[in-house]
């Protein structure tokens, strides 16, 4: 059966699995005091533009949000978001488990818009009553975003400065990071998009890693954040299993170059649907693409495809949507002509 289900079904770039094998017996320090870890680290900097950036390797997406937003927040702030943000949506409430509120604002294609975002804190803060409520600490937003979508340099630059003005952080979460950069819509250069942030995540788990993710501080990391890593259960003892794939995926160009083949494939997908005469649900420049079809022709799909019912449209049809990976083959793609 063909899946285009999601970006994290397959294992890991075989250049990690060689490699993996190929140290397995190295002994080597626990916790990341490694040198796998000191090289990625080191390559994570340069690919950036950010050398005097703070690096670390968290196990997994959910994990990394919740503890970077954990590190950042006071006890009584909460953390501003869209409505349609991974982190109040699809996390299980992990953020909120840690004490912290999701404050929700509209979202436009699942992005964030400042002005609304200015004006929301604005509001908030000419409230005489403010204090009896929870205080706005910090900003979410995903590159891309849980549509597909993404934020072009100024939308990044004009929500950063709305964070400049009101002294909070921007935190980006990047579990996908390489199918927003390598987007033909993408006007960031990779060496730009620090910038535009105080701390971002660079994904692993959906771009060629077994598992992990990179978070990057631009400007130095929380205090002991180290021990908050592993209070939130997100530190591998065997760190240099982090460390050793993200050095990889770093090497050579790797990361950015399957993330490209990605989108490559999810272009190639997204003109066959078309051809097919299936209209765009959402219209994505990266690897997760969104259609819409009648519920019979779905379920019809289901028993030789598999994809993901997204939600229900207007007028009883459904969107559904269809990922590509790093690891796609362009006859897997093809193949769906015959299937559609």
């Amino acid at each position: 059966m063909l899946s285009f289900e999601s970006d994290y079904t397959e294992g890991a770039h075989e250049s990690i699995v060689r490699r993996l094998l190929q140290t397995n017996l190295e002994q080597t320090p626990g916790y990341g005091n490694d040198h796998y870890c000191e090289s990625a680290k080191a390559r994570l900097k340069e690919a950036f533009g950010v050398p005097d950036a703070d690096v670390y390797f968290l196990v997994g997406g959910t994990q990394t949000n919740s503890t970077v937003i954990a590190s950042l927040l006071k006890s009584y702030e909460g953390v501003i978001a869209v409505a349609t943000g991974h982190i109040g949506v699809h996390e299980s409430g992990a953020v909120e488990y840690t004490g912290h509120k999701v404050l929700t604002l509209p979202d436009h294609g699942g992005k964030m818009d400042a002005g609304e975002l200015r004006s929301y804190l604005k509001a908030f803060y000419s409230d005489g009553t403010f204090e009896h409520m929870v205080i706005p600490g910090m900003v979410y937003i995903s590159f891309p975003t849980e549509f597909g979508t993404v934020y072009s340099k100024a939308e990044l630059e004009a929500i950063h400065s709305v964070c400049q003005e009101y002294s909070i952080p921007l935190f980006i979460d990047g579990a996908r990071l390489g199918y927003g950069l390598m987007s033909e819509a993408n006007d960031v250069a990779i060496k730009e998009f620090a910038s535009m942030c105080d701390v971002f995540y660079v994904g692993g788990t959906k771009v060629g890693a077994l598992f992990g993710e990179a978070v990057v501080f631009t400007h130095g990391a929380p205090a002991h954040f180290f021990t908050t890593v592993k209070q939130h259960g997100a530190l591998l003892a065997k760190g240099r299993m982090l460390g050793l794939q993200f050095d990889t995926l770093f090497t050579d160009g790797l990361y950015f170059k399957i993330a490209r083949h990605a989108d490559e494939m999810a272009a190639l997908l997204k003109s066959i649907f078309l051809e097919k005469g299936y209209d765009v649900f959402i219209d994505s420049p990266t690897n997760q693409q969104f259609f819409v079809m009648t519920r019979e022709k779905a379920a019809e799909l289901h028993t030789k495809v598999r994809f993901e019912d997204w939600c229900p449209v207007e007028g009883g049809d459904i969107a559904v949507r269809f990922v590509t990976s790093w690891a796609t083959k362009e006859q897997n793609v093809l193949a769906l002509k015959d299937i559609i």
